[in-house]
């Protein structure tokens, strides 16, 4: 769990979504947990890789965020696959819908991080990329990774 600038603890990130989405606007929300999730994941066993959000009756529940069961949770722990609620004003939740409907849109969580006690969820406005994009930014990260090298070598 790293430090990030605004005092906050990232606890995890979903890398993926980076790479199969143009994120064109992030947004902040919480998010409805039980105890022994937040316990879960203070311990960091969080998996945001194939999370989604969907929209019904006016809220917004983050779906496929598999929150691990905490160890000495016994029976209070709850199922790791369950919908999570997310809290959103109701005009941001009103104009996401408005975008969602639109094609090729989505809304997937980027990360999840404690902004001091409450746990708060980054959620990125995506478009969808198609394999011709996915390989151009392979590209332009290889290019950019061999102008780093070179300029390393020759500043020894």
């Amino acid at each position: 769990m790293a430090k990030t600038k605004e005092g906050s603890k990232q606890i995890a990130n979903n890398r993926k979504a980076f790479h199969d989405y143009f994120v064109e606007e992030r947004f902040e929300a919480g998010i409805s947990l039980h105890g022994t999730e937040v316990k879960s994941l203070r311990a960091g066993t969080v998996n945001l890789k194939d999370a989604f959000c969907s929209i019904k009756n006016g809220e917004i529940f983050a779906q496929s965020m598999h929150i691990s069961p905490y160890e000495k949770g016994n029976i209070f722990n709850r199922d790791p696959m369950r919908p999570k609620k997310l809290l959103m004003h109701k005009r941001e939740i009103a104009r996401l819908y408005g975008k969602v409907k639109q094609d090729g849109y989505a809304i997937i969580p980027l990360a999840l991080y404690f902004k001091g006690p409450w746990v708060k969820v980054e959620l990125g406005l995506c478009k969808g990329k198609k394999s011709h994009d996915k390989r151009d930014s392979e590209k332009g990260k290889d290019a950019r990774r061999e102008i780093d090298r070179t300029l390393k070598e020759h500043n020894r």
